[in-house]
């Protein structure tokens, strides 16, 4: 039991709390106990100041038997344990006790200490000093007594009655003595009362911190023990619910996070374990499956043109040759997908190749009664491409709009020469930290590319930023609560290193910046507080602007969703459910991206879709 935080908390607490309330309980004590003795002792001392007035006269006149009535009238008060009067030598002469009438005190017994330390009796005492508190017996309750010299005066050594000599400064003193017993039982009775608030203080701090602690700690704690366990079996789509707003809501908050983003991660790894078996899949039905194609196609065209003179053969044969030529393909594009080829690139037409690929669908969009309208640029140069892959590109966007238009439509294609600058359309595709570790984080993407991963501190929390990969766009993702400042701190998140620029400030903001390496093209920089739009990427701006063919491909077909948009250039992501692969566009992606140019797709639902494509003018053949 004593394993548990909150165990463990409660006790350091508690022990604490006994140790402060223990600490003033006895300090309470004794000031109290220090309270009541003092007031015991000016009453005492005023008490033996009336009796020594109230006596002086009767003294003075020599009246023994009226002064020894009023010693004992006055002892019978239930408070005074006893008043007498002694002579110098220490013989009691008067006493409420009649008994202790002619003894001699023991000068060395407590009582008698403070009048003769030095072995005789002093002529002056303070009167701090004239109190003592002593036992009058082994069990009896403790006394206090105030010693009172009675001094030669003037009117005593002149009295008629008796004579005293002048020299003579004491005459002898006045003990008066009172019992300590009801101050003793009210210091006792305030000690109980501490020792009970004490432990009534502790129980309750106690048993509010468990209270808090059950709820605030421990249950929040049991959720992510049972959220860690149930990861661990396997259930990566458990989720903690009824999360707070401290750090434990926040744990939470990343915990979710995190197996969001490993079932997303599991998902990958078992696509790309699809992916990597679709391969081997391919090689084999490439071997197995293309020669017994080959074999059907050449015979079945063998058999169409000596059939010529049976039409309902000739009708099952075209059906053979149509569907056999499907499979091929079929076979074809797993091939295309898996191989991922190097374009064998040349001088190619973009019109041209445009209207080879729609050649194979025209029939369909007859079929379809969808309308098709070219707006091509006549002065369009010729570009460097790989004509195979790039009329792979067009026939798989044209199947995909056919799809989305379903039937009485229009599938626009335009063509155009654009001038771009590097911001806005250069991709960082591969950056890394000062020990070269990869920034880029493949799971996450802005705009449909990887983006930046870097860590973030500030405000001493601490998360993570995804920058955009897009030079010049600024569609950051952070993961972090609470806006940027100049204290922002930028790292790896690998190795923690940090990627601020220690010498060089934004032009534009004064704060910091970001410096992160791109292997083989510079530097990009920008403002690390994130308070305004500045990045720089020297060696791309030193290209100028590119030139690009551009091809948009619009319809006027269903649409697609905007949460999914990001996600229809991933393998296997389909909309067509059992009628599609999901390879379709991640193979243009991939052909696109061989040729360093770029897609990318605008779309309204129920409105239609428009799928831009551009390709680099000056690239060479390789």
């Amino acid at each position: 039991m004593f394993k548990k935080i909150s165990i463990k908390l409660i006790t350091v607490v508690s022990a604490t709390a006994v140790l402060i309330i223990g600490v003033y309980s006895y300090y309470n004590i004794k000031s109290q106990g220090d309270v009541l003795q003092a007031e015991v002792e000016r009453h005492i001392n005023q008490l033996s100041e009336s009796v020594k007035n109230s006596t002086r006269y009767v003294m003075l006149l020599n009246q023994r038997e009226h002064l020894q009535e009023m010693i004992t009238r006055i002892g019978k008060d239930p408070n005074i344990y006893n008043v007498r009067i002694l002579n110098k030598e220490g013989a009691i002469i008067y006493s409420a006790v009649k008994d202790d009438i002619g003894r001699m005190l023991d000068k060395n017994a407590e009582s008698c200490y403070a009048c003769h330390a030095a072995n005789k009796p002093l002529e002056k005492l303070p009167i701090k000093d004239r109190t003592r508190i002593f036992k009058s017996s082994e069990n009896g309750p403790r006394v206090m007594g105030v010693i009172n010299p009675i001094d030669n005066e003037k009117s005593c050594y002149d009295a008629d009655c008796h004579a005293h000599p002048q020299n003579e400064k004491v005459l002898g003193v006045l003990d008066v003595t009172i019992s300590l017993a009801d101050v003793d039982e009210q210091i006792k009775q305030n000690e109980i009362r501490e020792l009970i608030f004490a432990l009534i203080s502790i129980s309750a701090i106690g048993l509010i911190i468990w209270i808090f602690l059950k709820r605030w700690l421990d249950k929040p704690v049991k959720e992510l023990v049972q959220a860690t366990d149930q990861v661990a079996a396997g259930n990566l789509n458990y989720i903690i619910k009824n999360l707070s707003n401290d750090e434990l809501g926040t744990l939470g908050k990343s915990f979710n996070n995190m197996t969001k983003k490993l079932d997303e991660t599991s998902q990958q790894l078992y696509q790309s374990t699809k992916m990597a078996s679709l391969g081997q899949l391919a090689a084999g039905v490439a071997h197995e499956i293309n020669n017994p194609l080959t074999g059907v196609l050449t015979y079945s065209s063998f058999l169409l043109k000596r059939t010529k003179d049976n039409p309902q053969m000739q009708e099952d044969l075209n059906v053979i040759v149509r569907e056999t030529i499907r499979s091929r393909e079929i076979v074809k594009g797993l091939l295309d997908f898996a191989r991922q080829s190097t374009p064998k690139k040349s001088t190619i037409d973009v019109g041209e190749i445009f209207n080879r690929a729609l050649t194979v669908v025209n029939n369909q969009m007859k079929i379809n009664k969808i309308a098709l309208i070219k707006d091509f640029d006549e002065s369009l140069p010729k570009i460097t491409a790989d004509a195979n892959q790039i009329q792979q590109v067009f026939l798989n966007l044209l199947v995909n709009a056919i799809d989305a238009i379903g039937d009485n439509g229009t599938i626009t294609v335009r063509t155009s020469q654009v001038n771009l600058p590097p911001k806005g359309t250069m991709q960082i595709k591969k950056a890394v930290c000062p020990k070269t570790h990869n920034l880029i984080d493949s799971e996450y993407k802005i705009g449909g590319f990887p983006a930046l991963r870097l860590k973030i501190k500030l405000n001493g929390n601490e998360g993570f930023v995804h920058i955009d990969p897009v030079y010049g766009s600024h569609r950051h993702y952070f993961g972090i609560s609470g806006g940027i400042n100049n204290n922002v701190k930028l790292s790896c998140p690998v190795c923690d290193l940090s990627v601020l620029d220690k010498v060089n400030k934004c032009p534009k903001c004064g704060g910091p910046t970001y410096k992160i390496q791109i292997p083989n093209q510079g530097y990009i920089e920008g403002c690390a507080a994130f308070k305004d739009d500045w990045q720089r990427w020297e060696f791309i701006d030193r290209t100028g602007e590119s030139k690009f063919v551009e091809i948009d491909i619009t319809d006027t077909g269903c649409g697609i969703p905007p949460e999914i948009q990001s996600k229809i250039f991933e393998p296997f992501f389909s909309t067509k459910g059992q009628r599609g692969t999901g390879l379709g566009l991640s193979v243009i992606w991939g052909i696109v991206d061989n040729h360093k140019g770029t897609i990318s797709v605008q779309s309204d639902v129920g409105k239609g879709t428009t799928f831009s494509i551009r390709l680099p003018q000056n690239e060479s053949v390789r």
